[in-house]
């Protein structure tokens, strides 16, 4: 079986660069973090749908899920195969985590956010996580760690090492060279990249993201155009769905 992973894809480019990746490739799933899909912050339906017509599966998020609020009743929907961080608190729209059998396998999506650095009112991912996995029997166990620290992610994968089959970090929009497989046998990439515009930074304009910095004021941010690129993983499964081989995907679209 080989499985793909997304890193966050911004905007209209990334979009576009990540279903023309797909369009005629041979996978058996796919995962794609979608909270900056619509124009680089937060996702709608109609941007979570034109994913999924282009080959994604299942889309996971982060702390941006909440910017268009059409996107509640949206994820709230029996059988919608887009994800909130399972460690938001109870009450929110949604779920975290989801089962689908592809050929008789049973394959468990965790999707998760992590706390350092990141400003928000979150229950703990690690207990989360372990609650899921002890309800939740499963061939294959697929885990976005929606976080800023690399320390948190890096720990997130020592956690699960062996019990999960993937820990892929999001959020960074920035694609990390150490795809691996943990001694455990689970395959982890301190984060996946982004699927979007090389032009700008980390898939914004780039005059925008300046002023930002240089004025210290804040500016609302357009989405780059052009140079699009999307960036990823391939999971390669063996017998007993063991991880066989990790691959990075970097390329131009």
């Amino acid at each position: 079986m080989d499985i793909l992973l997304f890193g966050d894809v911004v905007g209209r480019p990334g979009r576009t660069a990540l279903v023309s990746y797909l369009r005629d490739r041979e996978y058996d799933f796919a995962v794609a973090n979608g909270e900056n899909a619509a124009g680089g912050f937060g996702l709608t339906k109609k941007t979570a749908v034109e994913m999924l017509e282009g080959g994604i599966d299942v889309i996971t998020s982060g702390n941006h899920i909440w910017q268009h609020k059409e996107v509640l009743d949206y994820i709230d929907q029996q059988d919608c195969p887009v994800l909130r961080p399972a460690n938001y608190p109870p009450g929110n729209p949604g779920r975290g985590f989801l089962t689908r059998t592809v050929d008789g396998v049973r394959i468990l999506v965790i999707n998760l956010q992590g706390r350092l650095f990141i400003p928000m009112a979150l229950d703990c991912p690690f207990r989360t996580v372990d609650a899921i996995l002890r309800n939740n029997p499963a061939d294959v166990v697929l885990v976005d760690m929606h976080a800023e620290a690399t320390s948190e992610k890096h720990v997130m994968a020592h956690h699960l090492d062996g019990r999960a089959t993937v820990v892929a970090g999001t959020h960074t929009h920035v694609l990390t060279a150490d795809a691996r497989i943990m001694p455990g046998g689970t395959a982890f990439i301190t984060d996946l990249g982004m699927c979007g515009s090389m032009s700008g930074v980390i898939g914004m304009a780039t005059e925008e993201a300046r002023e930002r910095f240089i004025t210290g004021r804040h500016t609302r941010l357009r989405v780059a155009e052009g140079n699009m690129r999307v960036n990823g993983i391939r999971v390669r499964l063996g017998t007993n769905n063991r991880v066989e081989g990790v691959e990075l995907i970097n390329e131009g679209a």
